[in-house]
């Protein structure tokens, strides 16, 4: 069984603004807190495609292990390991990210996908996210008759972490914001 949920945002900040924010809301220092099950955040590679303009970058990304502490404590893991593939075209004003599990693959499958487009209704002031993520849990022998309470609670846990993420991206835009406006540049 998979569980998948998707949901929009709507930043009232331009696209550069909130695709600078993403770059930067895993190292900033006051998003420890609140993104407290990313435990580290490596850039594996990055590589500017010159006849197009567009960035790719892949991150490998460490967090807590999804899912309640009885599926960890079965699992005998606490950290799972994931890989977050990043297209940024400049021309276009798009930004899509697809993260997905790494580790655990044998319990768990997660994949995570976001794409930062100008919102239609004001584009050149609003950023709209549209975020796409699938769990599934694969049933264990001893597990099968709770895979699905597992894969309601992992979404539980993804949403609410979807909303510190969200929390933390409005905190990101208004600091660049600031940022820029005190050195007069626009971002």
């Amino acid at each position: 069984m998979v569980k998948a949920y998707s949901q929009e945002h709507t930043y009232k900040h331009p696209w550069e603004r909130v695709t600078s924010a993403s770059w930067r809301k895993f190292a900033d220092p006051e998003n420890k807190h609140t993104l407290s099950h990313i435990l580290q955040v490596d850039t594996l590679n990055h590589k500017l495609e010159p006849e197009t303009g567009k960035l790719y970058t892949t991150r490998a990304i460490t967090i807590h292990a999804p899912g309640p502490w009885f599926l960890r404590k079965i699992v005998g893991q606490d950290i799972c390991h994931c890989v977050e593939s990043t297209v940024v075209d400049a021309k276009t004003r798009s930004m899509q990210l697809a993260t997905k599990n790494i580790s655990l693959k044998k319990y768990v499958e997660v994949e995570e996908k976001i794409r930062y487009d100008p919102h239609p209704d004001n584009p050149n002031e609003w950023t709209i996210c549209r975020q796409e993520t699938s769990i599934r849990i694969k049933p264990l022998s001893t597990l099968a008759s709770m895979a699905e309470k597992i894969e309601q609670k992992c979404v539980e846990k993804f949403q609410q972490n979807s909303a510190k993420g969200r929390e933390v991206m409005e905190r990101m835009c208004k600091y660049l914001e600031a940022e820029s406006s005190s050195r007069g540049i626009s971002v």
